[in-house]
């Protein structure tokens, strides 16, 4: 049972700061504990909130991929357009939904919410919603892979063409991404990372952490990919029902960890203090931020499928697949 986690768990050996950072809190403890520096003790105090309120986070792989991620969607977006006209393939509206699909990936890994994770759980909510609600839907409308395809030398592109229609790879991702299977690799990745003993784990090292975002990452995208691609009255309809049940259930998970009667992650208990609140309550304003801000996005979602199903006609239909995808690499053939 998840209540019976035991708080005098040990404090967890991932540095929380850098090293200044790290000095600052080192610093503030030690005036703190010292009765007769009451007045330096709460200016010591507030030393570590402003260097993790002002502290970047420039993991070389982040950046790396960010970068890559733009260069090759720009590159490939200009192409296509000079080919078969502007708008054409990927559409305005697409280039600046990835945009902030993008800027919402890189406010979540770069700005100061991810050192802001490390000292408070709700923090950490507040990063993960962005990547699996603001970031994973953004930039499966913004139709990545055709953008990213015809970035590619024109040998390339025909070879990236023909293995995305190839058995091989279009088998497998016709389960990854169909509705059912979409749907619990999103629900495992979400409720299985929650469990103490996993979520402490990402916190205290930062290979578990880095594993930790890519798989709600993935799995998010998949989910995304399965809901915004469904085109026809029946696949739509499916999607919606996989809108309801995923913010059910993510709702639920909200709802436990704001109604706990204690904190369920060991690495929170300290530093959750220098901002003047309880672990517990910390956990408790996450728990609602999954649960409120996060449903409604599940339900403006919905709302939008809601009036393309009760639009779209009845016999349309669509092989499946991505629809990104397909209408990126439809046009390697002409």
């Amino acid at each position: 049972m998840i209540e019976s986690f035991h708080p005098c768990r040990a404090a967890p050996r991932r540095p929380l700061l850098p090293r200044s950072g790290a000095r600052l809190l080192l610093a503030a403890g030690v005036l703190t504990l010292s009765p007769t520096t009451p007045v330096f003790a709460h200016v010591a105090a507030e030393a570590p909130v402003r260097a993790l309120l002002y502290s970047w986070s420039f993991e070389p792989w982040v950046l790396f991929c960010l970068l890559v991620s733009a260069v090759l969607y720009v590159v490939g977006v200009v192409r296509l357009w000079r080919r078969a006209g502007r708008g054409h393939g990927v559409s305005l509206l697409h280039a600046f939904a990835f945009a902030g699909g993008w800027l919402a990936l890189a406010g979540a890994l770069v700005t100061p919410i991810d050192s802001l994770s490390s000292a408070l759980f709700s923090a950490h909510m507040v990063q993960h919603e962005l990547l699996m609600l603001v970031a994973a839907p953004l930039l499966v409308l913004g139709r990545p892979l055709a953008g990213w395809a015809w970035a590619l030398p024109r040998d390339w592109l025909r070879a990236v063409g023909g293995l995305f229609h190839h058995p091989a790879w279009r088998v497998p991702w016709l389960i990854v991404t169909s509705p059912f299977v979409a749907w619990l690799l999103h629900a495992l990745a979400l409720w299985l990372w929650h469990l103490p003993a996993f979520f402490d784990a990402a916190l205290d090292d930062s290979a578990v952490h880095a594993v930790q975002h890519l798989s709600f990452l993935l799995m998010a995208l998949l989910f995304w990919w399965s809901v915004l691609g469904a085109t026809g009255r029946r696949e739509q309809g499916v999607a919606l029902v996989s809108l309801f049940t995923t913010m059910v259930h993510t709702g639920a998970l909200g709802a436990l960890l704001t109604f706990a009667r204690m904190p369920w992650y060991a690495h929170y208990f300290v530093t959750t203090s220098l901002f003047g609140i309880t672990a517990l309550e910390d956990q408790q304003l996450g728990g609602l931020i999954m649960w409120v801000p996060a449903g409604g996005v599940y339900v403006v979602a919905g709302l939008w499928m809601a009036a393309r199903w009760m639009k779209a006609p009845a016999q349309v239909h669509v092989s499946p697949g991505a629809p990104a995808a397909h209408q990126g690499f439809a046009r390697l053939e002409a």
